[in-house]
């Protein structure tokens, strides 16, 4: 059974940090793709950064800002933000799938139930 777990949300005013985690179990992380998805009110769900058992890689619009790195002893894949902006906020999840990584978050198999952040 596949679980994903994220936590590391909240409210930080512009141009803080956070630093989100997605620990997750039945599935190893370093051998299949992890991603991270945001989805703010009313608008599509959008990659934000991918990883795991491929070479991370972060979107154009967050690149500079956000880092994507990975613990394989804890199976847990980490989200860094810097420098937030209000347009950052959005729930952010993390999802799973057990080919290549790729943006389109319908060919994800498995996600986590998100984190919420805010930036004001």
């Amino acid at each position: 059974h596949v679980q994903l777990v994220e936590s590391g949300g909240g409210s930080v005013q512009a141009g803080g940090s956070l630093r989100l985690s997605c620990a997750v179990s039945g599935y190893t992380v370093s051998n299949n793709c992890v991603g991270w998805f945001r989805q703010a009110p009313g608008k599509e769900r959008e990659g934000v950064a991918y990883g795991g058992g491929v070479d991370p890689y972060v979107a154009g619009s967050v690149k500079g800002r956000f880092t994507i790195s990975q613990d394989n002893a804890k199976n847990t894949v980490y989200l860094q933000m810097n420098s937030l902006k209000p347009e950052d906020t959005a729930m952010y999840y993390c999802a799973a799938r057990h080919s290549v990584c790729e943006w389109n978050p319908k060919s994800y198999n498995y996600w986590g139930q998100g984190t919420q952040v805010t930036v004001s």
